[in-house]
C-alpha cells in the first residue's frame, strides 16, 4: 500500500516509459522528404535535413525563453512556408507533419517490463503522464499500442496545455485535472530540469533515472531503472511510517 497520503505516481514518457532517440535526423526521412518534393521544394535530402532541423531549432530557442510549447502543425507551417513562398494547405502541412512523426517515431522502443510495472504500481496508486510533446496524440497512441491506455487516469500534454515542463503551469494543471493536491503525487522522470526541478519546486516529490550519477540529485531519489521504482516506493513508506509513529 502507499505511505499516508501518496495515492498518485506521475510519470514522464520519453526517457522514461519508452526509450527513444531526440534526434531529428537520424531515423532516417525519404518518406517526409518524398513529400516534400512532391509539393515543389527543390532540396537534396541532406539539405531538407539541414532546413528542417534549421526551423526546429528557431522554435527551440524561442520556447526556452519561456517555457512555452509549440506544435508540429506550428513549426510544419513554417518550415513549408519558408520553403514554398505562400502560406501552405492545411491539409499539406498535416500530410507532411504525419509523416515526420510516423518517421521520428521508429526511434521509439518499448521497454521490457514496464507493461507489468504500470499494472503492478496500478493496484496501490493512480497513474498519470505528464509529458512534453509537439504531437497531441502521440503519446496517447503508444500507450494504446503498449495495451496501458486504461491504467492512467490522464495524460497532459504540453502541446495541449501550451506550456511544457519545467514551467510551474503544467504541474498545477495535472494537480487540478487529477483533483489532488501536490502533497498527493510523486513524479518520475529522466531529465533534471523538467522531472526534477520542476516538480520538486512545485511541492511534488521527484524521482529521477539517473544510472549515471551526473544529476545532483539526493540518493534515495535517484533510480538506477524505471524498474526500481517500486522498491524505492516501499522504502519511503517505511520512512514515512516511522515518522508517523513516532509522532503519535
Amino acid at each position: 500500500m502507499p505511505a499516508a497520503g501518496r495515492t498518485h505516481i506521475l510519470f514522464d514518457f520519453f526517457g522514461t516509459l519508452v526509450d527513444y532517440s531526440a534526434s531529428r535526423t537520424e531515423q532516417g526521412y525519404p518518406g517526409s522528404h518524398a513529400l516534400l518534393r512532391g509539393l515543389g521544394a527543390d532540396l537534396g535530402y541532406a539539405d531538407f535535413l539541414a532546413a528542417w532541423s534549421a526551423a526546429f531549432a528557431d522554435f527551440d530557442r524561442r520556447s526556452a525563453e519561456d517555457d512555452s510549447e509549440f506544435s508540429m502543425t506550428e513549426v510544419g507551417t513554417a518550415f513549408l512556408t519558408d520553403l514554398l513562398g505562400p502560406p501552405p494547405a492545411a491539409d499539406d502541412v498535416e500530410a507532411f507533419t504525419r509523416e515526420y512523426v510516423r518517421e521520428w517515431n521508429t526511434g521509439v522502443r518499448y521497454l521490457p517490463g514496464v507493461p507489468d510495472l504500470v499494472r503492478d504500481l496500478h493496484r496501490d496508486y493512480r497513474l498519470a503522464v505528464v509529458t512534453n510533446t509537439h504531437q497531441p496524440d502521440l503519446v496517447p497512441g503508444h500507450l494504446a499500442a503498449m495495451g496501458l491506455a486504461d491504467y492512467f487516469d490522464a495524460v497532459v500534454t504540453s502541446v495541449e496545455l501550451g506550456w511544457c515542463k519545467p514551467h510551474p503551469r503544467i504541474y498545477a494543471a495535472t494537480l487540478d485535472i487529477l483533483g489532488i493536491d501536490a502533497g498527493a503525487a510523486v513524479f518520475v522522470g529522466d531529465t533534471y530540469r523538467p522531472d526534477f526541478v520542476g516538480p520538486e519546486r512545485a511541492g511534488i516529490p521527484a524521482y529521477l533515472i539517473d544510472p549515471e550519477r551526473r544529476a545532483p540529485v539526493p540518493a534515495a531519489r535517484r533510480l538506477d531503472s524505471i524498474l526500481d521504482l517500486p522498491a524505492r516506493l516501499r522504502t519511503r513508506q517505511a520512512d514515512d511510517d516511522r515518522l508517523t509513529g513516532s509522532a503519535r
